[in-house]
């Protein structure tokens, strides 16, 4: 259903006013939103930002590497760095404890929004930061692990609901 309303609308603006360049950038846009719900698995709309979310799918099935942050191997806070930099210009700390401590202004679970931090505690420590994501959207967020490399998880799995410590939003 949703694929068939998309084509129409896709084909009205196409024909409608094939020669006007807004409107190229419009259907540009949707056509880019589509795909981009297509991979990532949740609905992603032209008025999201679709830098973010091209930025992520981009690193899905990178390998986890230690200490990485490249497209060679990359680790959780190197994920987190280079998806920052690339999409907003924003240089952050390069470890966990340095993004929670120093970047970010603490908020609760159910103020995240796309392009906050997700902080969890992996490791037998009590409440210190050990893991970082970033939150996309529809209860999903994007991060490096051990087992898979980069990839998606969604925020009520019994690991992730167990270890969660705090979402964080970058400071300005």
């Amino acid at each position: 259903m949703h694929k068939i309303r998309f084509y129409i609308l896709l084909l009205f603006c196409t024909v409608s006013v094939s020669s006007c360049n807004t409107q190229k950038k419009l259907v540009e846009k949707h056509q880019t939103a589509f795909r981009l719900s297509e991979k990532l698995g949740f609905q992603i709309s032209p008025k999201d930002n679709l830098k973010l979310y091209q930025e992520a799918s981009s690193w899905l099935g990178i390998p986890y590497r230690y200490g990485g942050n490249s497209r060679k191997g990359v680790d959780c806070s190197g994920l987190v760095c280079k998806i920052y930099l690339n999409v907003y210009q924003i240089p952050l700390e390069r470890t966990v404890t340095g993004m929670y401590k120093k970047n970010c202004r603490k908020i609760s679970r159910k103020k995240l929004k796309p392009g906050d931090l997700v902080f969890f505690n992996t490791t037998a420590k009590r409440k210190s930061v050990s893991h970082v994501g970033i939150y996309l959207k529809e209860n999903t967020f994007i991060h490096a692990t051990t087992a898979s490399g980069v990839r998606l998880s969604q925020m009520d799995e019994i690991y992730y609901k167990k270890r969660w410590i705090k979402g964080g939003r970058i400071k300005k």
